[in-house]
Formats: C-alpha cells, structure tokens, sequence
C-alpha cells in the first residue's frame, strides 16, 4: 500500500477531479514530473529549470494522474517502479496532447514496445545522460505543437477530428489513443499510397531506427477493430504484403 493511502488496485486512483475543473492553460504549460524516487524528482527537477522550463511533480501514480488531467502539462515524464504503463495508458486515453516520456531501468524490448503501444511517445532507459533526455524532451513537445494539414478528415461514417481529439464511426464515438490519432492523421493525409512500418515510426513515433516494427502492426489491428466494419476484411486499412499499409478512402 503507497504511503499516501491510495489504494491503486485494481480501479486506481480514488482521487478525481472535481466538477468543473478544467485544464490549467497558459502560454508556457509546465513540464510534470512523475516519480517514486525523491532524488530523481529533483534531478529532474533542477535539469529542466536550469533549461528554462517551469517544473511540477508528483509522487507516485495517483497523485501524478490527477495532476496530468487536470494540468495539461506541455510534457510528462514518467519515472514510476509501479503502475508505470498503467498510467501511461490512463493519460494518453485521457490527455491525448500530453507527450508522455517514460524512464525506466528495464531495458527488455517487451517492455519498451508495451510502453509505446500504450501511448508513450519516447523510452529512455536509465541511467541517461542528461543532454538526451532534454532533446528527447525538447522534440516531443515540438511534435505536439505541430499541426496538421488534414484537420477534419470524414468517409464512410468515419469522422475525425485531429485538432480536438474526437473520432465517430456511424455516429458512435471511439475513443483513440494520441498514438493510435497520429498514425491515423498520418495514414489520412497519405490515402492509397504504400506507407511502410519503418516511415510510420520515423513519422508517428520519432524513431529513425527501431528494433521492432511490430508495434505499429498492434495499431493497425487497434484502428481495425474501432473503425472497420469487418476486422478480417478490412476496407480503410489494407495490408501491403511486405512493404507496409495503404489507407483507402
């Protein structure tokens, strides 16, 4: 049982936000901070303002959940020895903008190809230098300001907002992660042509040179699911034997 009380099992964490409260807004939104070591936190902490960014932090999960929604901070890094991808799952369902940056001392592909399926944007093992993780930093939240050519895309009862982060299929909304919103941003904005998987996580995940490619496979099969009418004879999201995916309208 964490020290604060929650109890993080099995629906964490207790604690809400209230009604009415709205994300804080503001022309430089802060950078969070979630972890469970003190010395990290403040690492952390002085490493970031020392770059000239305003710095929150949290704990521990619960505390770090409801301080995500609540805030909207321009980034979060996750630092957590429990719970991490459960968190991580929960802000980017809800927060889809917030770039989630997770650090960890598990360097096993199976871990860093979990965190990314559950929406991070970027895994860095510890230890890590310092000048990394600020650039890391740096280029997901210039990801995330950017915005896109396609704002609204609509076909075949599919609607897609990208600039608010709302999908409906035949009038029904679905809930899409950040991560499963850019590769549909990106495979809109490129329809009926090859998209290979390396070219979507350079694109959508910022990886130029990854060792797996089967995470992107796990979207697709996701954005099948939530918006094919049939997941076995898919229409939108057409497989490319060996080289990739097509997306047609």
């Amino acid at each position: 049982m964490p020290k604060n009380g929650h109890n993080l099992l099995p629906g964490f964490p207790r604690a809400q936000l209230q009604a009415g409260d709205q994300p804080q807004m503001s022309p430089q939104r802060p950078i969070l901070v979630v972890g469970d070591d003190s010395r990290t936190r403040s690492r952390l902490k002085r490493l970031f303002e020392s770059e000239g960014y305003v710095v929150n932090v949290a704990a521990d999960a619960a505390s770090g959940l409801v301080r995500g929604l609540k805030e909207e901070p321009s980034a979060l890094l996750l630092d957590l020895s429990q719970f991490c991808s459960e968190t991580c799952r929960r802000i980017t369902q809800r927060a889809p903008r917030v770039p989630v940056i997770v650090l960890s001392a598990k360097s096993d592909l199976a871990d860093k190809v979990l965190l990314l399926e559950m929406g991070a944007h970027d895994y860095l093992t510890k230890p890590f230098v310092e000048r990394e993780l600020v650039a890391r930093v740096r280029a997901a939240i210039r990801r995330s300001k950017q915005t896109s050519i396609v704002d609204v895309f609509a076909c075949d009862g599919i609607n897609i907002n990208f600039s608010t982060m709302e999908a409906f299929c035949h009038g029904r909304p679905v809930a899409l992660t950040r991560q499963e919103f850019q590769t549909l941003k990106f495979m809109t904005a490129n329809p009926d042509r090859v998209v290979t998987r390396a070219e979507l996580l350079e694109e959508v995940w910022g990886y130029q040179h990854y060792p797996s490619t089967r995470t992107v496979d796990n979207h697709i099969l996701k954005l099948r699911k939530k918006l094919e009418p049939d997941v076995s004879k898919p229409v939108h999201f057409r497989t490319v034997y060996r080289s990739g995916y097509r997306f047609v309208p």
